[in-house]
């Protein structure tokens, strides 16, 4: 967990500080952290107020203290080792806030220092920092990398259901169904919802529910891992990096730590300016305060780049305050693409920017361009763009199409476009609806169906089969067509094994999909086969769409959407990996026999 080689002392003294002394602080610390964290969640979750009294005071002050003396022990003992610097910066810098804020004479009159929910985040950014510091290789010994990326969201969904079920998270107590159902679809960013969002749940709730999308968006290990990589610096095992190298398609380990930052880094970036951008477009007078302005552009632009599909209004964007403001539909409508085209593209696409700065700023300074780098977009990258601009361009059209006399018709031509163009991205795995859902025709349903099935792309917060599936798919028809070996795009050969992906991913699909059907139209059969089909789809393209029949299912039908929104937003493969044990390779081959297919 830590490095045995310090710059001085005996190795004796190593081995009893890593092995003995500096484990037993971590324990405690995570022990008496853990009590905080449960104590706060009892007072947030249970108790009515939420102004700190004296004995609060008094409380707080004993935890911190215990808490800052760990922190300082902690910090001194790492003098001489490898880790020391990013050690002792850390644990200075929170001893000296925790000293500060919390045993020095400061006036408690303070706002942020008289509230629960103030000293509760600082609880949970501790435990948070402290749980990332442990290693995972033993947890890697035992589990894959798609077990531990399954097992890590499930956690997480039964914590989110327990926090949904706190007095004080809701305005009517919900069953565990409901609550389960909710975690669930905020976690597997889905956006079905069994209850009304915006008059169920308190602020407490909603911002539970916030949190929740979050986290599942970005994935729990990035989130995790993050932190554990920059406070454990250069310890960081090897093997460590190879179980996240698997979360994030970053073939050169070295680099793992630089990606999580990328990750972490656009993700903030892009939801800060989104919801910058929504609150400068939005109607002031449609809001009785700032705050709730805020809260409004906030909430939507995590949703959206997240590709949840909550709102904190009871009709979503099809609220007459927002479906007319054409202006916030292509913020969130764009925030929606980002947040689906996947982490991969963006930060192939980070690196393209990055180096055409800097080759203009070259021309700037010294009169040439840098060296040429061959390939920056790589073919992932253009094989999802493309894919991406493809289904949007045909969606719109068609959308608009079907759509023109019937969903859109009275809308001026600009409203329309907005809405086609909104209407071909939300089924993308992001669930927000800007027209009346029971209003479209069949053919605008069978689209949004087709739509929803595909998804987002690879390694993003979306759900389907994903784009490039698809793009491989149809790519391989054509080659059979054209009796051609290979299939080949961009002057690059497609690996067989890329195509043997896509083929049992699409099969698989249809199969899940068809069978799942067909188990909910015989729990409800008054419910419509092509509503069910649909709510399916929905669930499994972790889209968040429906034809308005979510809240009307039983609790069996509530649970069998459940586990079809925790397999979309895993992936197929993922499961099968997680599920199927692994075969031994094989030292022979058969011989090959054609098989007849027409």
């Amino acid at each position: 967990m830590y490095s045995n080689r310090p710059f001085f002392g005996s190795r004796g003294r190593s081995k009893l500080i890593n092995k003995a002394v500096r484990p037993a602080i971590d324990y405690l610390l995570l022990f008496v952290l853990i009590y905080m964290l449960i104590k706060a969640i009892f007072v947030i979750g249970f108790e009515e107020k939420s102004v700190v009294t004296s004995s609060d005071v008094f409380y707080y002050h004993r935890l911190f203290t215990v808490i800052a003396f760990f922190y300082a022990l902690r910090s001194i003992i790492c003098l001489g080792f490898k880790s020391f610097t990013s050690d002792f910066f850390l644990f200075s810098s929170i001893v000296l806030v925790l000293i500060f804020a919390f045993t020095m004479d400061v006036d408690r009159n303070i706002a942020w220092l008289n509230n629960h929910y103030v000293y509760s985040l600082v609880i949970l950014g501790l435990f948070i920092f402290e749980f990332s510091r442990f290693d995972i290789r033993g947890i890697a010994l035992v589990l894959n990398p798609a077990q531990l990326f399954m097992l890590s969201f499930a956690f997480l969904i039964l914590c989110g259901s327990a926090l949904l079920m706190l007095p004080n998270a809701t305005v009517i107590p919900i069953t565990f169904v409901d609550a389960l159902f909710t975690s669930t679809s905020a976690i597997c960013v889905t956006g079905l919802i069994v209850v009304d969002t915006a008059t169920r749940f308190t602020a407490l709730g909603k911002s539970i529910i916030l949190m929740l999308i979050q986290v599942g968006g970005i994935g729990i290990m990035t989130f995790t891992s993050f932190f554990g990589f920059f406070f454990k610096g250069s310890s960081s095992s090897f093997s460590e990096r190879i179980v996240l190298s698997d979360f994030l398609s970053e073939e050169n380990v070295s680099e793992i730590r630089k990606t999580l930052a990328k990750v972490i880094f656009i993700t903030l970036l892009f939801e800060l300016v989104g919801a910058s951008f929504i609150y400068l477009n939005l109607d002031s007078d449609h809001f009785t305060t700032i705050g709730s302005k805020i809260r409004f552009s906030v909430f939507h632009s995590i949703s959206a780049f997240c590709n949840a599909g909550f709102s904190t209004l009871t009709d979503g964007l099809y609220d007459v305050r927002i479906r007319n403001s054409y202006s916030v539909l292509y913020i969130i409508g764009f925030l929606i693409i980002l947040g689906g085209i996947g982490f991969p593209i963006l930060l192939n696409l980070y690196t393209f920017i990055k180096y055409k700065l800097q080759s203009l700023l070259s021309v700037i300074r010294f009169g040439h361009r840098k060296a040429f780098i061959p390939k920056m977009i790589n073919i992932n990258s253009r094989l999802v763009i493309y894919t991406t601009i493809f289904l949007i361009v045909v969606g719109t059209a068609f959308f608009f199409i079907f759509e023109n006399e019937f969903a859109l018709k009275g809308m001026t031509l600009p409203g329309k476009i907005a809405h086609s163009f909104f209407g071909s991205i939300t089924p993308r795995t992001a669930g927000f609806n800007t027209v009346n859902m029971s209003q479209l025709t069949i053919s605008t349903v069978v689209l949004t169906i087709f739509l929803m099935w595909v998804g987002a792309s690879p390694n993003s917060s979306g759900g389907g089969i994903k784009t490039s599936t698809f793009a491989i798919a149809l790519m391989n028809v054509l080659r059979i067509a054209r009796v051609n070996r290979h299939i080949e795009f961009h002057g690059r050969e497609m690996h067989e094994r890329s195509v043997d992906r896509a083929f049992a991913i699409i099969i698989l699909s249809i199969i899940i999909l068809g069978c799942a059907s067909l188990i909910l139209h015989i729990a409800e059969p008054d419910k419509g086969a092509f509503s069910i089909l649909f709510e399916c789809v929905s669930a499994f393209g972790t889209v968040g769409l429906s034809l308005g029949i979510t809240p009307l299912l039983t609790d069996f039908s509530k649970l069998f959407l459940i586990l079809l929104m925790f397999a979309g937003r895993m992936g197929i493969l993922t499961l099968l990996f997680a599920l199927v044990s692994k075969s031994k390779t094989s030292v022979y081959r058969y011989p090959k026999e054609n098989i007849i297919i027409t």
